[in-house]
């Protein structure tokens, strides 16, 4: 949550992770409640699910373009997919004008998405890996390079259970193989 206040009208923005455009719309009805008894609630989101985009922004009674557009050009410029903004406006009775309703919604809503905090997303893939006792440390170490190791066996043989980033799996499975001489057991898990 992020507070502004420009010439006496009070501005509160909320920024949140969204995962379809049914939470965003909910989000947006949540903060809505929250606060109807303000003069604007307005909202933007930026929905990928799949290959195809949702987007949609509400200007919320502000004059057409002031208001809801400055705050989704937020999301669109820092390619924050699947967020969603609302900024809920208290009036404190000086015109702003166009120029500085955007300003102040722009202002507000990146204040909100600095607040709320970025986060990166992205896909994962998961393996088990077995191996002999002498090449734990080396195995360990380009795991962690990476990835991350979630589990550890310890039987007659070493077992890691880890995620990497699915765009690193090929240069992953060619360094191990290289680095062990292929003598390694590794599965999609």
């Amino acid at each position: 949550m992020a507070q502004k206040e420009f010439k006496n009208s009070i501005f509160i923005g909320y920024a949140r992770h969204v995962k379809n455009e049914a939470e965003a719309k909910a989000f947006i009805k949540e903060i809505k409640e929250l606060h109807k008894d303000a003069d604007h609630n307005v909202s933007a989101y930026f929905v990928k699910e799949r290959s195809s985009f949702a987007l949609r922004y509400d200007d919320d009674g502000e004059p057409a373009g002031s208001s809801g557009k400055p705050v989704f050009k937020v999301l669109e410029s820092k390619g924050l997919y699947n967020s969603a903004v609302v900024v809920t406006r208290y009036f404190g009775g000086i015109k702003l004008g166009f120029g500085g309703l955007s300003r102040a919604y722009r202002e507000t809503a990146i204040s909100a998405v600095e607040n709320a905090g970025i986060i990166e997303v992205f896909e994962e893939v998961r393996f088990t890996v077995r191996f002999g006792y002498s090449e734990i440390q080396k195995i360990k170490n380009l795991i962690e390079e990476y990835g991350k190791i979630e589990q550890e066996k310890y039987s007659d043989v070493v077992e890691f259970g880890f995620f990497i980033k699915k765009e690193f799996e090929e240069e992953f499975r060619e360094k191990l193989a290289k680095l062990t001489g292929n003598k390694v057991e590794l599965e999609n898990a």
